[in-house]
């Protein structure tokens, strides 16, 4: 089992799930040391103390608040974990929501939480269960690693998951991001829209959702250890700089999409757009967002 991130428990109104909180993902990247090119030896961050010019070891660090260069106040790990917060002890739900109400962009890392004990198997069944029947998700507040946090929980293979999430002025806003305005054919479109048919999926397993990166670096150390030349890389596509004839472009993909599914219907065709799918040729132009002033949040 995944060594526990933190123990403590769900609350919904006078309901309490004891549980432990274990990672819900692995990492299986491939990591490397920093080294001495010269003789290959470790190289190795060391901690000093910018007055006294020493290495410092790690019961002499602590946590400090720079209020200005000259005044820092010490706040101690005891200090953070006897904060007055109802979320520093448990996992408290605030609400319960439509899952396709919560932007995905708010949604971070997944963790387990297993129930503690046999005293904890009703109440983590009831949760469990009414999240299933209501198809619904909770929101609610818990305080990790020096800050409070938002987080939605669902089910999972009948586990409850907390998924950490963004609180609100986390998120930026996107609209200085958007091009200029453009048109679009309805044709141009309908040609999208057959390439997503042509590529739509019910399951994410396949060659085409592995790791190639990791599979290559794995590779070029086998290659490197073995002292033989790694695999050449592929040569680049090449780029005329030429503007994309997009209808052109739709059609071949569509196309290539149809061949690796083995589907051979012959060149593909792009259809008129059904009724409920009409494109708008020239968008209406979008409202300025007004920017509001960011009110500070408090942290744990």
């Amino acid at each position: 089992m995944p060594r526990t991130i933190w123990s403590g428990a769900i609350s919904f109104g006078l309901v309490t799930v004891p549980i432990h909180v274990v990672s819900a993902t692995e990492d299986h990247s491939i990591h490397f040391h920093r080294v001495h090119l010269e003789d290959m030896a470790r190289v190795r961050t060391r901690k000093v103390c910018e007055l006294e010019d020493r290495e410092v070891s790690s019961d002499e660090i602590g946590k400090g608040y720079e209020i200005s260069r000259d005044h820092v106040v010490p706040i101690s790990d005891q200090e953070l974990r006897d904060l007055p917060l109802p979320t520093a002890k448990a996992i408290e739900i605030t609400a319960f929501m439509e899952r396709e109400a919560i932007d995905p962009i708010r949604i971070g890392d997944g963790y387990y939480l297993a129930p503690d004990g046999q005293v904890a198997a009703k109440p983590y069944k009831l949760l469990r269960q009414a999240l299933e029947r209501s198809s619904r998700v909770a929101v609610a507040r818990y305080a990790w690693s020096g800050r409070e946090r938002l987080g939605l929980l669902r089910v999972r293979e009948e586990v409850i998951v907390l998924h950490a999430m963004r609180w609100p002025d986390e998120i930026r806003d996107p609209s200085e991001l958007l091009p200029q305005p453009v048109e679009l054919s309805d044709e141009e479109i309908e040609g999208a829209l057959a390439l997503m048919d042509t590529m739509t999926r019910d399951d994410l397993d396949g060659p085409d959702f592995r790791d190639t990166y990791t599979e290559a670096v794995a590779e070029l150390i086998a290659a490197k250890r073995e002292h033989r030349e790694p695999p050449a890389a592929p040569e680049p596509a090449g780029n005329s700089g030429q503007l994309v004839d997009l209808m052109a472009a739709l059609q071949e993909s569509v196309s290539k999409a149809q061949a690796s599914r083995g589907e051979d219907d012959g060149p593909a065709d792009v259809h008129e757009m059904p009724a409920g799918r009409t494109a708008k040729k020239k968008p209406a132009k979008k409202a300025t967002a007004k920017k509001t002033a960011r009110k500070p949040r408090k942290s744990a």
